[in-house]
């Protein structure tokens, strides 16, 4: 029977990587995988530049599995690092899927959740762990996880590990791994955290960029959605979301975990069913997070509230809305977020809500981006509701800063006024300085 052609053979990988990638229904490499894969083959450090859903997992997943080839002896021989357990536990699925038909062991490690369990799975033998580096640096303090047969590392997302300070934990790791080894690091930003990394971390790599470094995904529509105050912003997202059918799946970003609740207090049973709605944030138990996110994925859960601890983790092709109620203050994490909707060719959509405190990073992410996101006319039945006085007054000092951050002599309209001395004046008649203390004494009562 004629079969169709698999340009992934190009690659030379093995029957078992090959059939296995059939099976998950890939047929084209990516741009990424085109470059990355025959690279790494051959043994070269790498630096990737390159976003999320450009399949570059699968770009050092394959080279990687055809150089372990098949379970041998006890400790691990490669490394693969990721920011938040959400990542690691997207990377261990794709390690699996695409090595079914070898007998190559895979652990990942976690925070979040007990070790024991974790702790069991390597002492029966692993050939390649998936770690966040806290876990990992905890378990090898243990003396649980022996490092000296390693000779294949990944840092993956490694400009969100450089933004949420695992910088000395992944100095301490290329202290204590082999020195003879080949390294991969994979970033969808090359800030300059990220270039000071890669020079510690990699030996005459090769640059790949499949894309200008921040930029935004091709298949996402962006729009912003100028706002006054909190209230306002939790009136509009209400009115988005009474449209079930265009809003069918959402994703919506906080700043911190507090303002997530806050979202799913207020839309809960008023424009979503309590089926319907989950929220995911650090503070939430893995088992919590990990059921929200598979009910997310399968459907049964139309809209989901994160905070950006969590957005790395989500791998979900049909996000049909990002809405960013909050402008995240790492400008790169916008990238991140809207990466989520606009995957495997489908048109996304990018709402953001600001207010004017966030003119300043709206101004930023459109420099990093390197266009402007369209502005939308408000609903004419949107409620307008009053802003608060001390919220008035935050965004206000906010404001101040940002400006003394461009410039560091403005005042702004918060700054304390010091008490200077002043002396007193001579009184220009007889008896005028009585005159003013008596006047004094008076106003006083």
């Amino acid at each position: 029977m004629q079969t169709t052609q698999n340009n992934f053979e190009q690659f030379k990988l093995n029957r078992q990587l090959l059939n296995a990638i059939e099976e998950a229904g890939y047929t084209e490499p990516t741009p990424i995988q085109e470059q990355a894969i025959p690279l790494a083959l051959s043994g070269q450090d790498i630096l990737g530049i390159a976003q999320t859903g450009t399949g570059k997992t699968a770009a050092y997943t394959l080279p990687l599995l055809m150089r372990i080839k098949y379970a041998q002896g006890e400790h691990a021989r490669a490394l693969i690092m990721a920011p938040t357990r959400e990542l690691a536990m997207q990377i261990s699925e794709a390690i699996t899927q695409l090595s079914k038909y070898t007998d190559i062991r895979t652990v990942v490690l976690f925070g979040g959740v007990g070790a024991k369990s974790q702790i069991e799975a390597i002492r029966k033998g692993v050939d390649i762990i998936v770690a966040t580096p806290g876990r990992f640096m905890d378990l090898y303090f243990q003396e649980e996880v022996i490092v000296k047969h390693i000779n294949v590392m990944i840092l993956d997302e490694a400009d969100k590990m450089m933004d949420m300070g695992f910088m000395p934990q992944i100095r301490k790791l290329l202290e204590i791994i082999p020195t003879k080894r080949q390294n991969m690091l994979f970033s969808a930003t090359f800030s300059d955290k990220v270039e000071r990394l890669s020079f510690e971390f990699l030996e005459f790599p090769t640059r790949i960029e499949v894309t200008p470094q921040a930029t935004t995904a091709e298949m996402v529509t962006q729009s912003l959605y100028e706002l006054p105050n909190f209230r306002t912003k939790i009136n509009l997202l209400t009115h988005l979301l009474k449209d079930r059918e265009a809003f069918n799946r959402v994703l919506i970003f906080t700043r911190s975990r507090e303002v997530a609740g806050l979202v799913h207090q207020n839309l809960l049973n008023v424009v979503v069913r309590e089926d319907e709605l989950k929220v995911i944030h650090a503070n939430k138990g893995q088992n919590t997070r990990t059921n929200a996110m598979e009910a997310f994925k399968e459907g049964s859960v139309r809209v989901m509230v994160a905070t950006d601890v969590v957005a790395r983790g989500i791998d979900i092709t049909e996000v049909s809305h990002v809405i960013n109620f909050d402008v995240p203050l790492i400008y790169e994490d916008y990238v991140h977020r809207i990466g989520r909707t606009g995957r495997a060719n489908r048109i996304g959509q990018a709402i953001t809500f600001m207010t004017m405190a966030d003119e300043y990073h709206i101004q930023k992410i459109e420099k990093m981006i390197r266009m402007e996101i369209p502005r939308k006319e408000l609903p004419e039945d949107l409620d307008m509701a009053a802003t608060p006085v001390t919220e008035r007054q935050d965004m206000l000092r906010e404001i101040d800063n940002q400006k003394r951050k461009e410039d560091p002599t403005f005042l702004g309209a918060f700054h304390e006024k010091k008490k200077t001395y002043r002396p007193a004046q001579k009184a220009s008649g007889k008896g005028g300085q009585n005159r003013r203390s008596s006047a004094g004494r008076s106003k006083r009562r």
